[in-house]
């Protein structure tokens, strides 16, 4: 049984702070549950361009307000506490907080934890065991 606490990931490696949002990494692959599950603040004012070319995604609001915009339809969808959205194909997107929003988010492949989004708002894929050891 993996038992973690938000407390016990504030301020150490589990924690990722990108500028316009901070990760706290619940679960990663070396947890072996074949998903990774994120505690996440997206915050207000901020605009992320994201394309997970690599991994699937679903996000669940549980405080905020803010929307999604779909590239390809230009589609906004609005957030607030209790929607969730899955990007189940691999939908380029634009995610943008008009209030602090926090955020329960699920990848597959489970990511290993020191992920950012590069350029193209993608992480990489990282399957290589010493790369997953390196970035606990």
């Amino acid at each position: 049984m993996i038992v973690k606490k938000l407390e016990d990931l504030i301020g150490t490696p589990a924690e990722v702070d990108d500028g316009n949002w901070v990760s706290r990494r619940f679960l990663l692959k070396q947890d072996g549950m074949g998903f990774s599950m994120h505690d996440t603040v997206i915050r207000e004012g901020t605009e992320t361009f994201i394309w997970y070319a690599n991994h699937l995604e679903a996000v669940y609001c549980i405080e905020g307000e803010g929307e999604v915009e779909l590239v390809e339809t230009g589609e906004k969808i609005p957030l607030s506490p209790g929607t969730l959205y899955a990007l189940n194909g691999n939908e380029k997107h634009y995610l943008r907080a008009r209030k602090t929003m926090r955020m329960v988010c699920v990848f597959n492949p489970p990511l290993t934890g020191r992920e950012v989004h590069d350029e193209n708002g993608i992480y990489p894929l990282i399957e290589d065991d010493e790369e997953t050891r390196a970035a606990s």
